[in-house]
């Protein structure tokens, strides 16, 4: 079925933005005396919220509720400065995303990050690009792998999908019209929980093999194998040996990883 949406994850997928949430968390550690982590460290955190991400660079003695709030207090502003200090795209990714809205298809966001930063970044690296729906976490709402996220971007975008409209409405179930891109398991199972055709990408955070465990419908090594997926019909499986996309003037720093 040709495709009407693409959700795109942020982190690892859209953006390469280790070195910022690296930078941000351990000032945020440092001020409260505890060890700062390397930026491998860090990304290996990333994907599950800012507290889950806080929790797990604490030391184990220390992870109680009021220590990773007391973390997040230290890293918000810090963050809100400097989130695109270091931050990239990924390369391809800008004429990916201005290829699909050329064909007429909607895109949108659905990030674990909190909110606030999610819009600001799309905002200041896609200024031109019409996202249909950018949602960060957000008080109330479940993250990820709930697909709560996913029925709200089906909602802003017009598909129709019994958890949208309800039992009993005679709407035809449009998920099939929708691809989710994500760089994580956690995107694998939030696609897996919403019922959606999923595409594992293999320059984010997460290995190949931790990808492929999820059995997603496509795992690609760059992005205009989305492409090739969206217009041609392709289905993509990762090979061994092909070169992934990295982030325009920091490429060195994504084997770091």
């Amino acid at each position: 079925m040709k495709k009407s949406l693409v959700i795109f994850d942020l982190d690892g997928t859209l953006l390469y933005t280790v070195p910022d949430i690296a930078a941000a968390t351990n000032q945020a550690l440092a001020a409260c005396g505890y060890p700062v982590h390397s930026e491998a460290e860090i990304a290996s955190y990333i994907g599950n919220g800012i507290n889950k991400l806080f929790e797990r660079a604490l030391p184990k003695a220390s992870r109680s509720q009021e220590e990773v709030l007391r973390i997040r207090s230290l890293f918000l502003p810090y963050y809100g400065e400097h989130c695109a200090d270091m931050t990239r795209p990924f390369e391809g990714i800008p004429e990916l995303l201005s290829d699909i809205c050329r064909r007429d298809i909607k895109v949108a966001v659905a990030s674990n990050k909190y909110h606030p930063a999610t819009v600001k970044l799309m905002r200041h690296f896609f200024p031109e690009i019409p996202f249909c729906a950018v949602f960060g976490e957000r008080e109330g709402v479940p993250r990820k792998p709930e697909p709560v996220i996913v029925w709200d971007i089906l909602r802003e975008a017009g598909i129709h999908c019994p958890a949208v409209d309800g039992p009993g409405r005679n709407f035809p179930d449009e998920r099939p019209s929708v691809l989710y891109v994500g760089d994580s398991g956690v995107d694998m199972q939030t696609a897996v929980n919403a019922g959606i055709e999923a595409v594992a990408v293999t320059w984010g955070c997460r290995t190949r093999e931790e990808l492929a465990s999820y059995s997603p419908a496509h795992i690609v090594d760059r992005p205009e194998q989305i492409a090739d997926i969206l217009f041609n019909g392709t289905s993509c499986r990762c090979l061994d040996g092909e070169s992934r996309p990295t982030h325009a003037d920091a490429s060195s720093l994504r084997d770091s990883i």
